[in-house]
């Protein structure tokens, strides 16, 4: 039996835990206000198929060569097994916490609490790093510093967060027609002006530092899979909405397993054009997207894929803004914090936004554009990863107990899927650097503390994890 409150026994606590932790203008549930399509508009910008095509692919390409569409394919099938897990047990514990309350329900409140001190760490160092890009691709019409563009960026981000999550859904669906256009432009220029075959893309050629032509090994293949399998991990956001989703025993695996296969298409499609089009293995190698662009067209079409790069970007920051708030604000509900912090971080808005939370999220996100983030950066590599790894783990204990009968979408081919995730999870691990391993260590080690000196001694008052009970609709 795991150390969890069921919903009834959270509510009962929550009574008793005296005038302190309770407000009447504190509402603890959000609002159902978008469906299928509104969830895969808002998780979609959060995968930012552009910005990873721009950003994370030509790091593949210096490494990978011709490799690199297969590799993105291959970790794109993997990802079908991560996805798998979150809408599993997204449907089964539909709650704005996503993993640590999913994890928390299925492995006890300790573990919980360790998966949401890591997703916290990617909370508020992801999205100021991914803001900072967006100075490189206005470049084409303005100079801008990077940090003060990041910041900008990340308060647009926060006042978008503050409105209606439906309102939201449309802004960002804008957004996200627009880099789907740029990516299209990128696979018809690319597939237009093709310098070799079809039989290019399993290939396994890269261009060596001398010039020549160097053979990529099935290990180099096998290394690379630690950046493609979080190409398109952003579908996992569809989880932290679930608690705003009207049916979400049906709409959250909806949203994920179409969010995937979407972002998919959208960046390995204009991978294979690049690799057909680029002029040799030296261009290609090189992972200039935007100039192979300009070669192909002109400089006014790379200004245009530029500046929906830029959009995509703002595009994502909003998004995270939004899924990240979420988290902040379901930790207040469940009484992570010391009276006071949950009374305020559990607010919500005019708009049925946790607004409290928001502020909480975009303004440091801000602030943090101004810090050199190289280390930070590095050991959130290493939270994403473990926390992926800790569902993994749920996964598998998702069909014992009480669990085994509530209605959910249930994943095919259990218990293999979480099985397969386990392992590549603790080899993507093992190639980290050992600082950020350390670095990890470290918070891991001080979360765990306050653990054991606070939240554990108060374990009737405090981190009561609670699974909205107001809608759970049969699939």
């Amino acid at each position: 039996m795991t150390d969890t409150l069921t919903p009834a026994e959270g509510a009962a606590v929550e009574a008793s835990d005296g005038p302190q932790d309770s407000s009447q203008d504190s509402p603890r549930k959000l609002k159902r206000s978008i469906g299928v399509v509104g969830g895969t508009l808002l998780t979609l910008s959060c995968v930012t198929p552009a910005s990873t095509l721009f950003v994370v692919v030509p790091d593949l390409f210096g490494s990978l060569g011709t490799a690199t569409a297969l590799t993105i394919a291959i970790g794109s099938l993997l990802c079908i097994a991560v996805a798998f897990c979150y809408s599993e047990l997204g449907t089964l514990i539909p709650s704005a916490g996503g993993e640590y309350a999913m994890v928390s329900t299925l492995a006890g409140r300790l573990v919980g609490w360790l998966v949401f001190v890591l997703s916290l760490l990617v909370v508020m160092v992801v999205p100021p790093v991914i803001a900072m890009g967006t100075a490189d691709y206005l470049a084409p019409i303005v100079d801008l510093d990077p940090s003060m563009t990041g910041a900008a960026v990340m308060l647009l981000a926060t006042l978008a967060g503050l409105l209606d999550l439906r309102a939201n859904a449309w802004i960002t669906g804008v957004f996200l027609v627009l880099e789907v256009i740029a990516a299209a432009v990128v696979a018809v220029l690319g597939f237009a002006h093709a310098e070799r075959g079809p039989g290019s893309l399993v290939s396994m050629e890269v261009a060596g530092a001398d010039g020549r032509t160097d053979t990529v090994t099935g290990l180099l293949v096998v290394s690379g899979l630690a950046i493609a399998l979080f190409v398109t991990q952003g579908f996992s956001t569809a989880v932290y909405l679930s608690e705003e989703m009207e049916n979400p025993r049906r709409n959250v695996a909806r949203t994920v397993l179409a969010t995937l296969a979407i972002s998919a298409v959208i960046i390995l499609v204009p991978v294979a054009a690049i690799t057909l089009g680029a002029s040799d293995l030296g261009e290609l190698t090189g992972g200039d997207i935007g100039t192979m662009v300009t070669a192909w067209s002109n400089s006014a079409v790379g200004t245009f894929v530029s500046l929906c790069v830029a959009l995509a970007i703002i595009n994502a920051g909003i998004v995270m803004v939004i899924q990240n708030s979420r988290v902040l604000f379901a930790s207040a509900r469940d009484k992570a914090w010391p009276g006071p912090v949950n009374n305020v971080l559990a607010r919500l808005g005019r708009f049925g936004s946790p607004w409290v939370a928001t502020l909480a999220v975009g303004i440091p996100g801000a602030v943090l554009c101004f810090v050199n983030l190289d280390t930070l950066y590095g050991i959130t590599g290493v939270s994403v990863t473990g926390m992926y790894l800790l569902v993994a783990v749920a996964a598998l204990l998702s069909r014992r107990g009480a669990h085994k009968h509530t209605p959910a979408w249930r994943m095919p081919l259990w218990p293999a899927m979480p099985i397969l995730l386990i392992a590549v999870l603790v080899y993507i691990l093992s190639q980290q650097e050992p600082e950020y391993l350390l670095w990890t260590g470290g918070i891991t080690a001080v979360a765990t503390l306050y653990w054991a000196l606070y939240l554990r001694p108060r374990r009737d008052t405090r981190w009561l994890v609670s699974i909205p009970t107001d809608e759970q609709a049969p699939l």
